[in-house]
């Protein structure tokens, strides 16, 4: 554990959250441990006592307390065997993308299921009990991702914020994008996309299938789509909105339009003479990249999430821009 630092704020660091310097900084400092050291002082701007939403100006000193984090612990994708042979705390502390008093927000890796079934023995439900809270508050749940799909998951920290959030979803009030890869390019450039699913047993689980209406047990569905960009005929990738949320929704649509998402175990048609490409791994190139969502707080959160590694690999051999997507 070192003695005070100080540190100055850079150029590029003009105008950023306290809470989010020291998050790029120190990304093993949580929220709890920052609050405290901020309320008894001991983290200082030129001297003076500040608040985690301070916004930092270039050239001014950071007062840096001896910590017990690890400034250069490890950021970034988690390789598989990390996520065999990591402790539950330090897992969720590399995939987390924000934290304050009552959300997380998580970067879920390709591979990991979020709740348990049958088979499984760690899930991030169950990885969430390393973040109890000292009162015994588990972190909740408030939505899902398929288990081979990565990106933004967010995880209520109390029971009054899953409400919250729950009924955020629940009423539509969020916005959630999504990148693929898929097969092909869409006839349309953008669209929507409505059908009736049904959930139906396989030897492989369930599987969804498009339905007709009044079909017993059939669930409407809607998404939105549009190219970002393709390569040739072959390939393109989309920006994929659902308005609805059922289960595999984005991946049977996708198979639906005739352009399924490259590397899906359950819905990619693989067709006599198509040969997977080479240098592009064989895994779901599905990612939940951006959430915008009403925070339990007031106001609004919008979060972004990095691609995995085997989809940056993919853009990088494919040469996509990612200035072609319009984030801001």
């Amino acid at each position: 554990m070192a003695g005070i630092e100080h540190k100055t704020v850079e150029a590029d660091e003009n105008g950023m959250r306290l809470d989010r310097w020291f998050k790029v900084h120190y990304p093993g400092l949580g929220f709890g441990p920052l609050q405290k050291l901020l309320r008894s002082g001991q983290v200082r701007v030129n001297g003076g006592r500040v608040k985690s939403d301070f916004r930092v100006e270039a050239g001014q000193m950071i007062r840096i307390p001896p910590m017990d984090v690890d400034e250069n612990r490890k950021t970034g994708p988690i390789p598989n065997h990390d996520l065999k042979h990591s402790s539950d705390h330090e897992l969720l502390s590399r995939m987390l993308l924000h934290e304050d008093a009552k959300v997380i927000v998580l970067n879920k890796p390709p591979g990991i299921a979020v709740q348990g079934g049958s088979g499984l023995n760690r899930h991030i439900d169950q990885m969430l009990e390393a973040w109890t809270s000292p009162r015994g508050e588990k972190p909740r749940l408030v939505h899902r991702l398929d288990r081979d799909t990565s990106g933004v998951l967010v995880v209520a920290r109390t029971r009054g914020a899953a409400q919250k959030l729950t009924a955020a979803f629940r009423e539509r009030d969020t916005k959630k994008t999504y990148w693929s890869l898929v097969k092909g390019v869409p006839r349309k450039r953008e669209d929507k996309v409505s059908s009736w699913l049904v959930k139906e047993q396989t030897p492989d689980g369930d599987r969804m299938r498009i339905a007709r209406h009044g079909d017993d047990g059939a669930d409407h569905a809607i998404s939105y789509y549009r190219v970002l960009e393709q390569a040739g005929q072959n390939f393109a990738w989309l920006e994929m909105e659902p308005y609805t949320g059922r289960t595999h929704q984005l991946r049977v649509h996708a198979l639906h339009i005739g352009n399924p998402i490259i590397g899906d175990p359950k819905y990619f048609d693989d067709a006599p003479g198509w040969n997977f490409p080479s240098g592009v791994q064989n895994r779901l190139h599905l990612h939940a990249r951006k959430i915008d969502i009403p925070h339990p707080d007031g106001g609004r959160l919008t979060i972004t999430a990095p691609m995995p590694q085997h989809m940056v690999q993919t853009w990088n051999l494919f040469g996509f821009d990612m200035a072609n997507a319009g984030e801001e």
